[in-house]
């Protein structure tokens, strides 16, 4: 727990920011073709954007969720994520999203 702790202060991340560095991490060619500060600056714009866009019910509307899915997408293009690992990335990030950003709206 200490040890996630301190990987959480060395790369200056708050526990929301790192959640979503994890989900993109899980992608070894990912992880590959992207140095740990392009994950981690994806990550931090995330955070921003998803904690900006949620509303009180946007788990239950679709709406909602395909504008984050899309901006999760723009993001990830705009840093040259690799394009074919995408969606599976846009997926966990949104159920990251669905597991962190409770307290959010």
């Amino acid at each position: 727990m200490r040890e996630e702790k301190s990987r959480g202060t060395q790369l200056a991340m708050n526990d929301d920011e790192l959640a979503f560095y994890d989900a993109l991490g899980v992608n070894d060619s990912a992880v590959q073709v992207l140095v740990n500060d392009t994950l981690r600056k994806i990550a931090l714009e995330l955070t921003e954007m998803i904690r900006s866009s949620v509303t009180i019910d946007w788990t239950q509307r679709e709406s909602v969720q395909a504008e984050i899915r899309l901006k999760v997408k723009k993001i990830l293009r705009k840093y040259g994520y690799p394009p074919d690992m995408q969606e599976k990335a846009t997926q966990t990030v949104l159920q990251q999203a669905e597991m962190i950003a409770r307290d959010w709206a």
